[in-house]
């Protein structure tokens, strides 16, 4: 009984403490503080995702989703290498792999023009990230906000909490569970390669060795990904429409042409089958699922009050 009492205490603990963690972010953080932050960030994700790369728009969705996923959604991923730290931008999972600090610097400084020391880089990250969806076709949402950065980042915390392109659906149900994800947040946020494009080392062996593949589409692939070398050739992760935000990424999978390992483990006959399914024939349930799953992945662990900082470069501390 005893024990009972003190687990039902600590639940109750932990639910209080992200409560009062997530209430402190709010939608109108900066209204009064820095009125035009949104706008302003909304141009400049307009230029360099409709005006430059459209890939680049899955790159910034890609780094705030790796920020989140290690230590909470607190700008660690964006902080260069120093003599006390070893960062997270060498880690396995992010090596030779995200893009975008540029263009996070390029509206930090349009920002800390506006408004000196008042807006975060983990703030910036998420409306980016929001902002790269809409402008690919993907349904807006309401970012929380009121993020502080954090003073120090680990290469050795990014081991085992950025899911790999190679696992079961094991481990990724795993992986998202230990975030506080359902399985069908899982499926949702996966929805989120229907933008954006992959290395050959990261498919390879799916290609050449997994059963469960279309064979042509297997065949169109090995053209640009060959056995041996070519690791950085690109190939995109939604071959009906690659940059458009949409649902195709799920009929992709009913026809076995998921491109990671990991994304037709979604669809190969386990428990995430049905919820692959909904998305493929209600592209209004997938977008709606996708941006609340975004709000809920942006909640994860923020620095609030007085911890961390704000960042006046988002490449380092202050």
């Amino acid at each position: 009984m005893a024990s009972m009492k003190f687990t039902s205490c600590a639940l109750l603990c932990i639910w209080i403490f992200i409560g009062v963690a997530s209430a402190q972010l709010t939608t109108n953080f900066y209204a009064t503080s820095c009125p035009n932050v949104l706008p302003t960030i909304r141009t400049a994700i307009d230029t360099a995702v409709r005006s430059g790369q459209r890939r680049m728009g899955a790159s910034l969705l890609r780094l705030h989703f790796h920020d989140c996923f290690v230590n909470g959604c607190d700008a660690s991923v964006l902080l260069d290498d120093t003599a006390n730290f070893t960062g997270e931008k060498t880690a396995g999972a992010n090596a030779n792999s995200l893009r975008g600090f540029e263009v996070i610097d390029n509206i930090k400084t349009q920002v800390e023009n506006l408004c000196p020391g008042v807006v975060s880089c983990a703030d910036i990250l998420a409306v980016a990230a929001r902002d790269s969806v809409v402008v690919l076709g993907g349904q807006s949402w309401a970012v929380p906000l009121g993020r502080r950065d954090s003073t120090t980042a680990s290469l050795n915390a990014v081991g085992g909490n950025i899911p790999g392109p190679g696992q079961n659906l094991a481990a990724l149900l795993t992986a998202f569970s230990n975030k506080g994800f359902t399985a069908n947040e899982l499926v949702a946020l996966s929805g989120s390669h229907t933008i954006g494009q992959a290395r050959c080392t990261t498919f390879r062996n799916r290609i050449y060795n997994d059963a469960n593949i279309n064979a042509s589409y297997a065949t169109s692939v090995r053209a640009n990904c060959p056995q041996s070398g070519g690791d950085n050739t690109l190939s995109p992760l939604d071959v009906t429409s690659p940059i458009a935000f949409d649902n195709a990424y799920f009929g992709n999978l009913l026809t076995r042409r998921g491109l990671l390992h990991s994304d037709q483990e979604l669809f190969n006959g386990g428990s995430t089958n049905a919820q692959v399914n909904r998305y493929a024939t209600n592209p209004a349930l997938f977008l709606t699922d996708f941006a609340n799953a975004m709000v809920k992945m942006g909640n994860l662990s923020p620095l609030t009050g007085t911890n961390g900082q704000i960042r006046r470069n988002c490449r380092r501390t202050n």
